[in-house]
């Protein structure tokens, strides 16, 4: 079989699983590595170890499949629609946690059967199918294929179909036809991922400090979130889509067809409150084939104190009261935090009565932080700048 005619088919395969963009290039040397060593060492991965742990392989996709001359670039669209506006009590998620399955399982299914495919025309043929946890630097690969451009919110975007996509690869040690790369940059003189990103993020055109990115905030980071960036995350509970939603290549977006995307009602958006009601069984039974599986209850619930905290209101009270009690100091120090952000004399009465039974040291900072900040406010002066429909 030419090789034409087996790129031409490895395309349509991929196009009957459900990846609308196919792209091929050649498995050359990753053309941003050098970019990736230098945004690791300026600190921007922040937690995220498991990058530098392992940049070697980043270097060429050879790290990821030993003799590859291909990388089949694939991309799913995710898009289901706009989203709701979250009411008080209630935290966003990301749109790509929106449907019933994790989109790794989905995708890795489809994947399989790529590779399957592939072997029963070339038997004897290497391939591997990954997505967003190898070693590859997807976007540049996907430039390369000729998917679209890297836009300066860091992400691919595809000028007919906009950034609402999951990238994933197939590696193989064939020799394929390779597509002609995106080499125009169409972001031009426009700013609004840049200017509306709540934490100020991005550093420069280009250049996200994840350490900053609300998604990584509420995804990635296992421990506190620094005070001076929760105010900053508004209402969001997992994930961020600011700079998505901004983005004006995104009004070509057409809504995905795939049913394990289509959006939970529960999910759009959640409620923040009802979360601490889960013990660690019943968060499992709920998120454990859900993207939002990754924060784990203990950073969900830190996440939804600081969602009920920037949005204070009566009926969260009982909810931060609960989380003041819980098993884990994160949640605990998150909801002492909320606390402080309330008018009300009961949200101090929960802190004065914590403070003498916590015994651990973050937390009680937490407190006493959150003590003087209902103090500085007058804590009597009851009703004050609440939220009550």
């Amino acid at each position: 079989m030419s090789n034409e005619t087996l790129t031409s088919q490895i395309k349509q395969r991929a196009r009957d699983l459900g990846f609308e963009l196919t792209g091929v290039c050649a498995a050359a040397a990753s053309p941003g590595f050098e970019r990736f060593q230098q945004w690791i060492e300026a600190g921007y991965a922040g937690q995220m170890s498991y990058l530098a742990d392992r940049a070697e392989a980043y270097r060429s996709p050879a790290g990821v499949l030993a003799g590859a001359q291909s990388v089949v670039m694939l991309g799913m669209n995710y898009f289901t629609g706009e989203a709701r506006e979250a009411a008080v009590g209630q935290g966003r998620i990301s749109r790509y946690a929106w449907g019933e399955a994790d989109y790794h399982d989905v995708i890795h299914a489809r994947l399989k059967q790529m590779c399957q495919f592939v072997r029963r025309r070339e038997p004897g043929a290497s391939v591997r199918g990954v997505v967003d946890t190898a070693p590859l630097l997807e976007r540049e690969f996907a430039q390369l294929a000729g998917l679209g451009w890297i836009g300066k919110n860091t992400l691919l975007i595809n000028p007919q179909r906009g950034s609402w996509f999951f990238l994933a690869a197939l590696l193989t040690d064939l020799v394929l036809e390779y597509d002609a790369p995106h080499e125009v940059d169409h972001c031009g003189t426009c700013r609004a991922c840049l200017d509306a990103c709540p934490t100020d993020a991005f550093v420069a055109p280009y250049v996200l400090d994840a350490t900053r990115c609300i998604s990584y905030l509420t995804i990635e980071l296992r421990e506190a979130i620094p005070r001076e960036l929760r105010p900053q995350m508004g209402d969001w509970l997992y994930g961020c889509d600011v700079c998505q939603d901004v983005c004006p290549w995104n009004r070509f977006a057409t809504p995905s067809e795939e049913a394990a995307f289509a959006p939970q009602e529960d999910l759009t958006p959640v409620d923040a409150r009802a979360l601490f009601q889960l013990d660690d069984a019943k968060f499992r039974r709920r998120f454990r084939r859900t993207p939002m599986w990754r924060a784990k209850r203990r950073g969900l619930l830190r996440n939804a104190a600081i969602v009920l905290g920037n949005r204070p209101h009566d009926d969260s009270l009982a909810a931060l009261k609960r989380g003041l009690a819980d098993q884990e100091p994160l949640v605990r120090g998150a909801c002492a935090w909320a606390l402080g952000r309330f008018d009300r004399a009961t949200a101090r009465e929960f802190l004065k009565l914590r403070q003498p039974e916590e015994r651990d040291e973050t937390v009680l900072a937490e407190i006493e932080s959150a003590l003087s900040a209902c103090d500085a406010r007058n804590s009597s002066a009851d009703g004050a700048g609440l939220e009550t429909d």
